[in-house]
């Protein structure tokens, strides 16, 4: 078996390339069977098995085949032809974006998209939850078998191990993750916490989906527009989370209410004062506040920073906090790349002993044969009343001298150059058991 990936990803494909040979969901499954259909038209043993990703950034195409009965090139040319007839394009269109890795790089490769190595945000954690929605739709559709099934298992593995080694995944490398982080860093757990989102433009919306997935205790949207806080808040609320819209005037009767602030309107001027900001941490009987500012120019009054129960960061302290987590992520993907190195190779070495069982099954059955063969022998002799000692000494010579017959002749008729290598090799085959054999 040999182990192959194909496929369109965000490095070396346009969104429109990307976009046209996308699968949804709903048409994954029947593309799986169609394709491993496709790739077994002449294999009925040992068929090819499928599996297939399909994400906004990458649709990869993983395959283990019998590379006995189709070669490589032939895969990734019925595989290419394939996807052109899905997704009607042309084979010319295609073909230049498309990445083939085989072998030990294909399953580097698998092991470094697992670990986000391969992600558009370096080590984010998304691509292997749908890594495992795709096996498990290849599952259903019975479209992958004991190689891949191995492959994936053997990916989550390593995605855990990275995860749990290095530092991977574990700093802020957006401004909405920074705002998160350096709010639980003043108030703690932000599910005990209640915020609000001032706007509910590109910003606020990416920075309501962070925090929302930290389950806080209560949203509220605070926009010029009702309407359109609204709509931001009917779809937190979609998600199971507890979140309200006010209007932009009711902020400050409410601000003392509010744990952590996030602001980012296009106000010229600000809209958070320091008087305002005063009277709510009197009404909070000094309970510390998070307020962040992601607004140019800014919506909090710089002079608020100077409170001393209030935390204000700006854009500039969000960018440093992305800044060292690109930073922390960066020198981590080198202790990463060594873990994959080293369990490519214990892949590779599994692969390889599963590629020995057929020849071992076979040497197996030459064994039981010979040991017929000598055994009815010996039960003649025994029938015939001769000596067990004499017969029992005789059934071990007979069976050595049969297991040693077929790598002597070879002995005597290998070229002169290959003698030393083939000696070695007996050497170790007859003398290293004949020693295990004399010590127990």
């Amino acid at each position: 078996m040999n182990l192959l990936t194909i496929g369109i990803n965000h490095q070396i494909a346009p969104l429109e390339i990307r976009e046209k040979v996308a699968l949804t969901p709903e048409v994954i499954s029947d593309a799986m069977k169609d394709l491993r259909s496709y790739l077994n038209q002449d294999e009925e043993n040992n068929p090819s098995e499928v599996a297939i990703l399909s994400t906004c950034n990458r649709t990869e195409i993983y395959c283990a085949a019998n590379d006995h009965h189709i070669h490589d090139q032939q895969i990734q040319e019925k595989t290419i032809d394939w996807l052109s007839a899905q997704r009607r394009m042309n084979k010319s269109e295609l073909t230049p974006y498309i990445q083939t890795e085989i072998s030990s790089a294909a399953v580097r490769h698998v092991f470094r998209v697992g670990c986000g190595l391969d992600s558009m945000v370096l080590g984010e954690t998304q691509i292997l939850g749908q890594m495992k929605q795709a096996v498990a739709q290849a599952q259903q559709a019975g479209s992958i078998g004991t190689y891949l099934n191995q492959l994936f298992n053997k990916t989550f593995a390593v995605a855990k191990e990275v995860r749990g080694t290095t530092e991977i995944s574990t700093h802020a490398i957006s401004m909405a993750s920074a705002a998160v982080r350096l709010s639980h860093r003043v108030l703690g757990a932000i599910d005990q916490q209640r915020i609000l989102f001032i706007g509910a433009g590109e910003m606020i919306n990416l920075c309501a989906a962070h925090f929302s997935g930290k389950s806080p205790k209560q949203i509220t949207i605070a926009n010029r527009t009702f309407e359109r806080g609204e709509e931001l808040a009917r779809m937190i609320r979609d998600q199971g989370h507890p979140c309200e819209s006010i209007a932009l005037s009711e902020v400050p009767q409410r601000l003392a209410q509010f744990d952590i602030v996030v602001s980012c309107t296009a106000s010229s001027l600000p809209i958070i004062g320091l008087g305002m900001v005063n009277t709510a941490l009197k009404n909070r009987r000094h309970q510390p506040m998070v307020m962040i500012d992601l607004a140019v120019p800014r919506d909090i009054e710089p002079e608020i920073s100077k409170l001393r129960d209030v935390y204000l960061y700006t854009v500039d302290d969000l960018g440093k906090v992305v800044k060292e987590g690109m930073e922390f992520r960066t020198n981590a993907v080198k202790s990463a790349e060594e873990i994959i190195n080293l369990q490519v190779k214990n892949f590779m070495h599994w692969l390889a002993q599963r590629s020995s069982v057929p020849f071992i099954t076979s040497l197996k059955q030459r064994s039981e044969e010979l040991q017929r063969v000598e055994i009815e022998k010996a039960k003649k002799r025994l029938n015939r009343g001769e000596d067990p000692a004499d017969v029992m000494t005789e059934l071990a010579r007979g069976l050595a001298n049969k297991f040693m017959h077929g790598s002597l002749h070879s002995l005597h008729h290998v070229d002169d150059d290959s003698v030393d290598d083939y000696q070695k090799v007996l050497t170790k085959i007859f003398m290293t058991e004949s020693k295990r054999g004399g010590s127990c």
